[in-house]
C-alpha cells in the first residue's frame, strides 16, 4: 500500500464568503478527497476585501495589513483541519494556497493579477510548506491568468465515452469544454457573472449573504427591458481567451442598468439576475457542435435549483448534473483543483493551459514559500 501523498488546497472566492481548506490524498487515483473544513473570514475583513476589490485608489497600510490579516485566517484553517484530522505538519507535503483575488487586470500594456493572503504568513504560522500566486506566471506568458481549474477538470471528469463541459458557478461562472478526442481540444473561458451580481443585490436589500435555492428569484419575473441591457455588455461577445471579475461585475455595474428603467420590483430584479448568468452560460458555446451531452455543475452555484432548472431549459438536451453525481461535491472542487496545482509545482510539472488562457508555453505556476523544517527535496 503506497503511503499517503497529502496536499492542502485552500481558497476564497469570487463571493469572498468563507474560505474552503481540502485534504487531499494524489497517492491514489482518481486523488482522494480526505477531508474538508469552511472557515468563515471575520465581518471586519470581508468588508476590507470588498473594499479592495470594488475601489480603485486603496491605502498601501490597509493592502498590506488585509494581505497579512487574510493569511493568519487562511493558516488557522488549516490548523484546524489537522486538528480535525489528527495530521501533523510534517505529514503534508505543501499547501496550495489560490488566496484571494482582489483586482484582474488582463488586457493592456501591463497585464496583472494580484491575490492576497500573505503565503509567507501560512508557512510561517502551519509550519507547512506552502505554494501560492498561481496566476502570474501565466500572465507573463502572456494568458489571461484564469480561468486555471480546466486542466484539472480534464484530469478528474474527462470521459473517454461521453462528451463533457464543466460548469463552476462561483462569483464568476467558467466552463470547461473538455477534450474527447484530438479533434476537440480542451477550451475554457469565463463566461460571466456567476452568483456575484445575485449575492449582491439580495445581500443590499435583503441582509442575507445569498439566495437560497433561487427560491426569492422566483418569487419575480424576469424584466425585459433590464435583461435586454445586461446582455448588450460587450465582455459577453468577446472570443475566448476572457477572463472577468469583479472588477466589471458589481453592484455599481448594475445599478447604472437599473437607471431610467422605471418600476421594477426588487424580485424582479433578481429574477432577472438570475435569467442573466443562465443566459450567459447558455449563450457561451455552441453545444451542439461541440456535441456536448453532460454539463456537470460545481461551486456555491450548483445548490441554486432555480438556476440550473432554467439552465436545463436553455440547454436541453444537453444534461446538467451537479458534480457530486461525477465524484466530487460541489463545494470542493476548487479546492481540489488548487492542492492539484501546488502538486505540480512541487514536483516540477509545467501546465500546458495555452488553449485556455492563451499563455504562449507550458508554465510552472506557483512560488514556493519553504517551511523552515521541510527537508523534502521537491524543486
Amino acid at each position: 500500500m503506497l503511503a499517503p501523498e497529502y496536499f492542502i488546497g485552500l481558497l476564497s472566492g469570487t463571493s469572498i464568503d468563507g474560505i474552503d481548506c481540502v485534504l487531499v490524498d494524489f497517492s491514489l487515483t482518481p486523488p482522494k478527497l480526505v477531508n474538508t473544513l469552511s472557515h468563515p473570514i471575520p465581518a471586519a475583513l470581508r468588508q476590507d476585501l470588498l473594499f479592495l476589490c470594488q475601489d480603485q485608489s486603496v491605502s498601501l497600510r490597509l493592502l498590506g495589513e488585509t494581505d497579512v490579516g487574510l493569511g493568519r485566517v487562511f493558516a488557522e484553517a488549516v490548523n484546524l483541519l489537522l486538528v480535525k484530522t489528527g495530521l501533523k505538519p510534517s505529514d503534508i507535503i505543501a499547501v496550495g494556497s489560490h488566496g484571494q483575488t482582489i483586482k484582474h487586470h488582463p488586457h493592456g500594456a501591463y497585464q496583472f493579477t494580484m491575490q492576497i493572503g500573505d503565503p509567507s504568513t501560512i508557512s510561517e504560522l502551519t509550519g507547512i510548506t506552502t505554494i501560492a500566486d498561481f496566476r502570474s506566471k501565466d500572465m507573463a506568458a502572456g494568458g489571461q491568468g484564469a480561468p486555471l481549474t480546466p486542466l484539472f477538470h480534464q484530469g478528474y471528469f474527462g470521459s473517454e465515452i461521453v462528451r463533457r463541459a464543466v460548469l463552476n458557478i462561483g462569483g464568476i461562472a467558467n466552463i470547461s469544454l473538455l477534450s474527447l478526442d484530438s479533434e476537440t481540444p480542451l477550451t475554457g473561458f469565463d463566461t460571466g457573472p456567476g452568483n456575484v451580481l445575485m449575492d449582491s443585490w439580495i445581500s443590499l436589500k435583503k441582509g442575507l449573504p445569498f439566495d437560497r435555492s433561487g427560491e426569492w428569484a422566483a418569487t419575480g419575473l424576469p424584466h425585459a427591458g433590464l435583461l435586454e441591457r445586461l446582455m448588450k455588455e460587450s465582455f459577453l461577445a468577446l472570443p475566448p481567451p476572457k477572463s472577468t471579475g469583479r472588477e466589471l461585475f458589481n453592484l455599481s455595474w448594475l445599478m447604472t442598468k437599473l437607471e431610467g428603467l422605471g418600476p421594477i420590483t426588487d424580485a424582479g430584479i433578481q429574477s432577472t439576475l438570475l435569467e442573466f448568468t443562465a443566459r450567459t452560460i447558455a449563450q457561451s458555446t455552441d453545444w451542439s457542435s461541440r456535441k456536448i451531452e453532460e454539463i456537470i455543475v460545481c461551486g456555491g452555484g450548483a445548490y441554486n435549483t432555480a438556476l440550473l432548472q432554467r439552465l436545463q431549459m436553455l440547454i436541453a438536451p444537453v444534461k446538467v448534473i451537479s458534480s457530486e453525481q461525477a465524484g466530487l461535491a460541489p463545494d470542493w472542487v476548487e479546492g481540489v483543483a488548487f492542492a492539484w496545482m501546488a502538486r505540480k509545482t512541487w514536483l516540477g510539472e509545467a501546465i500546458d493551459c495555452g488553449g485556455v488562457t492563451g499563455a504562449r508555453h507550458p508554465c510552472l505556476l506557483g512560488g514556493i514559500y519553504r517551511s523552515e523544517s521541510d527537508t523534502r527535496k521537491g524543486i
